[in-house]
């Protein structure tokens, strides 16, 4: 039988610190091959209305599996069916909207852990959707900062923002009313918005910064104008295939150069040292995320195993077959 695991049932069993795990051990296990991961599909099938399917496997983990999900004007709906490897059965159907809003951030922590600097002290964001919270806890747990600051459009929201996370991180979020004032001599940018047109200027960048870029996964939104992106010395994204399809910071920056791509890095590469994050001290170095479903698989098989242990979720009976009724053979077909 598989488990089905509601939103609220992830919510109990999942931390930060144990994305930031499962998270790390994915990108690890994609840089030793016992990970793989497919790009994202879309299907437009309504105005505003699309259906993602993208899928993977952590053969470490002992599963495979997809995330799928739908966007529209109702909101979006997130579901990660999970196989066992070695046997083909359905594991567990989980409720995923959490589970990515955690191993989104966990990937940002885990590329700003890579990638910035050791003496990086001020932290700044712009964003204050949900997204945005899981962005912050993630980077915030991968150092030792002692500024943080947070812009967003809407006043009312950033200071709300701050606020919240200021409780939950038991440090000071300050909300500031420009996005100038909160990238200026930060050392750590996260940027988490849903913008389509750049909301961060190069000319705002210093030389030792980390950027984490999270919010576009789509070719026609940026959020890092192109010289913010031409800058970086070091650029790394999540999967270089799926990059080139919907990395619309760096795709708008490059222009149509294809050669630039060559210079682009796998952060499972940084990760498992085979290459560095960055080498020096001066360097500005980029980790632009889009999401793969490896994170996801690996972040939900952690999340399977300590549902199991705890006693949470549901069994569900699928392919059972009516009572006198041949099950189906493979070569019936």
């Amino acid at each position: 039988m598989a488990l089905f695991l509601s939103e609220a049932d992830v919510y109990a069993v999942l931390t930060m610190s144990i994305a930031i795990e499962a998270v790390e051990s994915c990108f690890r296990r994609l840089a030793e091959g016992t990970a793989l991961t497919q790009p994202r599909r879309r299907l437009h099938y309504a105005q505003r209305s699309f259906l993602h399917y993208m899928a993977g496997c952590d053969l470490a983990a002992g599963h495979v599996g997809m995330k799928i999900y739908t966007t529209s004007p109702n909101g979006p709906k997130f579901l990660v069916p999970l196989y066992r490897v070695e046997t083909g059965e359905l594991a567990a159907m989980i409720e995923a909207d959490f589970l990515g809003q955690m191993r989104t951030g966990a990937a940002s922590g885990v590329a700003t852990r890579a990638m910035a600097r050791e003496d990086s002290r001020t932290l700044a964001i712009i964003g204050t959707g949900l997204q945005a919270r899981t962005q912050l806890e993630a980077v915030a747990l991968a150092g030792r900062f002692e500024t943080i600051r947070a812009f967003g459009r809407d006043k009312t929201r950033r200071e709300k923002f701050a606020s919240e996370m200021s409780e939950r991180l038991k440090a000071t979020v300050t909300p500031v009313d420009s996005a100038e004032k909160a990238v200026r001599d930060a050392d750590v940018l996260i940027t988490m918005t849903n913008s389509v047109n750049p909301v961060v200027d190069g000319k705002w960048l210093k030389p030792g910064m980390h950027i984490n870029a999270a919010g576009s996964n789509f070719a026609q939104k940026a959020e890092l104008d192109a010289k913010a992106v031409l800058w970086c010395d070091v650029i790394a994204v999540d999967c270089l295939e799926q990059a080139k399809m919907e990395a619309g910071d760096l795709i708008q920056a490059f222009d149509g150069d294809e050669s630039r791509w060559n210079d682009v890095r796998e952060i499972s590469q940084i990760v498992a040292g085979k290459t560095p994050g960055r080498k020096d001290d001066r360097e500005i170095t980029l980790f632009k995320s889009v999401g793969i479903t490896a994170e996801d698989i690996a972040t939900a098989a952690r999340v399977l195993e300590l549902a199991r242990e705890q006693g949470l979720g549901r069994e569900i009976r699928m392919w059972q077959g009516e009572k006198g009724s041949a099950p189906l053979r493979a070569d019936s077909f």
